[in-house]
């Protein structure tokens, strides 16, 4: 049984690596929440051509359509973020992430054949597609709260913020390579091949990461935590021997005690804590990110790119988005999380509100691409990773599964919002005589500004902290 362990004397987490492999395998829920929200950025055209254009639509309702297909994952992300605290608090840890594998590999597969077994055809088969991405955006709500959550709890304090970062590389890892996967099948055929089944391959290819997220979860065990609740000290006590070696006995006793002494009410440690979780959640998602990245080949057409070169400079913004996440990898527990986080939200206030003033003057070319590029950067050492690093140590252990299901909900919300108002602004025929499609990327810009100076002024450093003592800080600050 995953539970049952024998511990290794004299080994500890920091030198036998043994943490972080079984950390690596909760990251595969990060690399399918980046692939599963990330794949329909090249098959958009298709969906439009097959299921929505033979409408016959007016130009607002055609875009909030579009708009709302792209981002009906994300209805289901919230869905999941909402159960996802209640999955690990009564399931489990890891038998949560089985149960999102299995989502992802039943979205991966229904998605690309939306009529099987339904009897419907053409725009008919919206509905039932639009069905099973909400499918695979319940997996990507549950994973994206129980991939960094189990990491977490499975990591040495003094590589938790390194390997809660990997989370966010896997994430950014299954956007980079959905990425070229579209890329690859794009070049596959002309566009009347890509829109006719081109399109289902991008979707099916989830398949492959999906089943191996699932076989691996079963070589791995429940956190110290999650067995410390159940009641399940003797495992909770080996596992730690594995992972914290000497001080096994110290973490046990800290774990304990924030599980029994303290009330598990959600505002038992004050109504801030938990706003300031979701407040970093909506800001993560309001500067703009997913617009970008699911719209990154739109995006690219609007800047004059045709076919395969949009395809290929969304590529590229996938890799620089890859190459500063690990710069946040390595510097999350050197330079501390607050400082990434605030000096990544001036790049991109800088690159959104610059790329805006381009757009609006018509001034593209290379610097487009350079801007777009250090917006990336910007969120990539940022928060893209520091934030769920913040969301998976500044919770209190009594409270963390509700607050951080809250939190996580809250993100998912914030990131329909923007997916789906991008579509319907950016399409607007009005707003772009105006802006000539600037618009949103001022907006983005602003939030960007308010998300540095919340961070400035309102969030407490963790960086060298326990789990245990961020419970001792938000108990002062309550009183």
């Amino acid at each position: 049984m995953p539970g049952q362990l024998k511990t290794k004397p004299g080994r500890t987490g920091m030198s036998n690596g043994y943490a972080t492999r079984i950390a690596l395998v909760a990251t595969l829920g990060g690399l399918l929440f980046g692939y599963d929200t990330a794949v329909i950025s090249g098959a958009i055209g298709a969906l439009e051509a097959n299921f929505i254009a033979p409408q016959g639509l007016s130009e607002t309702a055609r875009n909030s359509l579009t708009g709302f297909t792209v981002s009906s994952a994300l209805i289901g992300c919230i869905l999941g973020g909402i159960v996802a605290g209640w999955v690990a608090d009564h399931w489990g840890r890891r038998r949560g992430l089985i149960v999102a594998a299995v989502l992802f590999l039943i979205c991966s597969i229904g998605s690309a054949y939306p009529e099987l077994g339904l009897g419907v055809s053409g725009p008919d088969a919206l509905t039932p597609f639009n069905i099973y991405r909400v499918i695979g955006g319940i997996g990507v709500g549950i994973a994206s709260m129980l991939s960094p959550l189990y990491i977490a709890e499975v990591a040495p304090r003094e590589k938790r913020g390194q390997l809660v970062s990997y989370n966010q590389m896997a994430i950014v890892l299954g956007i980079f390579g959905v990425y070229f996967v579209n890329y690859a099948i794009a070049r596959g055929g002309d566009q009347t091949w890509l829109y006719s089944h081109g399109w289902r391959y991008m979707f099916l290819s989830e398949a492959v990461p999906s089943l191996a997220f699932l076989v691996f979860l079963f070589s791995v065990p429940e956190t110290p935590r999650y067995l410390v609740m159940k009641g399940k000290e003797a495992d909770a006590k080996a596992l730690l021997e594995r992972i914290e070696g000497s001080t096994a006995p110290v973490v046990l006793q800290e774990i304990r005690g924030s599980l029994v002494q303290h009330s598990d009410k959600l505002l038992s440690y004050g109504w801030f804590v938990v706003i300031a979780g979701i407040l970093l959640s909506v800001f993560q998602q309001t500067v703009g990110i997913n617009a970008v990245l699911y719209y990154a080949p739109l995006m690219f057409q609007n800047m004059g790119m045709q076919g395969d070169t949009a395809f290929l400079q969304t590529a590229i913004v996938g890799a620089f988005n890859v190459l500063f996440t690990i710069v946040a990898i390595f510097t999350v527990d050197k330079w501390g999380r607050r400082p990434l986080m605030v000096w990544g939200a001036a790049l991109m206030a800088v690159s959104m509100l610059a790329l805006g003033f381009m757009f609006a003057s018509n001034a593209l070319g290379p610097a487009a691409l350079v801007v777009v590029i250090a917006y990336i950067a910007g969120f990539a050492f940022s928060w893209g990773p520091v934030t769920w690093v913040l969301l998976s140590e500044m919770f209190p252990n009594a409270i963390k599964g509700k607050a951080m299901g809250i939190a996580v909900a809250a993100q998912w919300i914030a990131n329909l919002i923007v997916s789906w108002s991008f579509k319907v602004l950016d399409g607007n025929s009005a707003l772009n005589a105006l802006f000539n499609h600037g618009f949103c990327y001022w907006m983005y810009g602003v939030i960007s500004i308010l998300a540095g100076l919340f961070v400035w002024k309102y969030v407490p450093e963790t960086k060298g902290r326990s789990l245990e003592e961020m419970e001792r800080l938000w108990t002062a600050k309550s009183v």
